[in-house]
This record gives structure tokens, C-alpha cells and sequence, in this order.
């Protein structure tokens, strides 16, 4: 198993002042995700290469975006010049995912497949020697803030009995309603990458709400080690 990683969203942050937003909490973190939501594919509209850009002037951590979005293909390169080190994208929404998976390699990124609550696991499957990191979601694609679906944790454990099987190096990202009280059951079921959004960017402190969730991971991995 991977070392347990914490990665906040910033869909819920300030972007009124990101960098700030960013250094507040980069001591306790592994690394920041974004959502990409085009009005299309979701009904929500959020932010373009720009933002990422900002984002990775205020911090060297690796950055994922996850492009819920019809045309990833399309707009892969910008995201990965904009500072992307990853970039996952949902197969439902193209004809051919091994295609769009090239695409994001050869932009330099590498490449993840995002799974709905209840989806199916086909495209993982066909593709998973190809991909970096299976972004398991445990909400609804679309708006911030929503709850953590513990129907979704069957999935994900069957995702790392997969990756398990087939000795694949992939990290599995658990994204949608992680906070301090759901966080012991996506690791649980085999996530390693966990992101958070309101559970950080609370409007309180975000700093005080990445320490407490980094220091449970680090007692989370410990007791795996002991």
C-alpha cells in the first residue's frame, strides 16, 4: 500500500486569494486537486488552465485536475502546460478512452480514469496498465460540498482488488465528501489518496482542518506499519 496522502480540493476555497489559500495548509498536504466542470458534462461551471496556472505559481506540490468535461482531449495539452502533473478524465464521455489516455501522456501528464459512484468498471479494466491513478468519486460529479456516499466503497475496494491482481503501481484517489469522520472508511476500503474540499476550505480555518486530517493519515499508516 501506498503512503496515505491528503490532497484538498479547492472548490470550496477563496479564489479571491488562492495563494493564500494554498500556503495555508502546503505543510500538511501532499498535493492539490481541481475540478474542472465545463456547464456541460455537469451542470456546474467552474475554471479553465488559468486557475491551475495560479495554483502552481503558489506551490511546487504535484497537482491533479479532473476534467469533468465532454472534450478532454481537446483541452488536455492546456491543462498540462498550466502546471497539471496529473489529469483524469471520465470515459463515459469519449468514444475511445485508451486514445484520450495517449493524448495525456504525450502532454506530458499522467493519466487517470474517474469512476462514478455507481459505475462500471470496463474502461478501468481494459486500461488500467495505461493509468496513473483511478479517481474513485463518493458523490455526484458537479457541485462541492455534497456528502460522502458510503454506497461508492464497495467500488473502490473492488478497484483495489484489480490493481492488487493485476500488480499495478496506480494510486486510487478518493473524492467527494472526505472529512475527519469518513476518512477511516475510504481508507478502508483501499483508497490512498484522499481529497478533501469543505473538509479543508471550511470558512473556519483550513489550516487547523488539514492538520487534524494529516495527523489522522499519519495514524492511520502507522497502525498499517505496526
Amino acid at each position: 500500500m501506498h503512503r496515505l496522502q491528503l490532497f484538498p480540493s479547492i472548490l470550496t476555497a477563496d479564489w479571491s486569494r488562492i495563494g493564500e489559500e494554498i500556503r495555508a495548509v502546503t505543510p500538511y498536504v501532499d498535493g492539490f486537486h481541481l475540478d474542472v466542470m465545463d456547464g456541460h458534462y455537469v451542470e456546474n461551471l467552474t475554471f479553465g488552465p488559468t486557475l491551475v496556472e495560479a495554483v502552481r505559481r503558489s506551490c511546487d506540490l504535484p497537482l491533479h485536475v479532473h476534467l469533468m468535461i465532454t472534450d478532454p482531449a481537446k483541452y488536455a495539452k492546456d491543462f498540462a502546460d498550466a502546471g497539471a502533473d496529473r489529469i483524469s478524465f471520465h470515459p463515459e464521455v469519449v468514444p475511445d478512452a485508451a486514445a484520450v489516455i495517449t493524448t495525456i501522456r504525450d502532454a506530458g501528464a499522467g493519466a487517470g480514469i474517474a469512476v462514478l459512484p455507481e459505475g462500471k468498471l470496463g474502461a478501468l479494466s481494459q486500461n488500467l496498465a495505461e493509468i496513473d491513478v483511478v479517481l474513485m468519486m463518493t458523490v455526484r460529479p458537479g457541485f462541492g460540498g455534497q456528502g460522502f456516499l458510503t454506497e461508492a466503497l464497495p467500488n473502490v475496494a473492488r478497484v483495489r482488488a484489480m490493481i492488487q491482481e493485476r500488480d499495478s503501481s496506480a494510486d486510487i484517489e478518493v473524492d467527494g465528501g472526505v472529512k475527519l469522520p469518513t476518512l477511516d472508511a475510504a481508507v478502508q476500503a483501499g483508497g490512498n489518496i484522499m481529497v478533501s474540499g469543505s473538509g479543508i476550505y471550511d470558512g473556519i480555518d483550513a489550516r487547523a482542518a488539514a492538520r487534524t486530517l494529516r495527523q489522522r493519515l499519519d495514524q492511520l499508516d502507522a497502525a498499517a506499519a505496526g
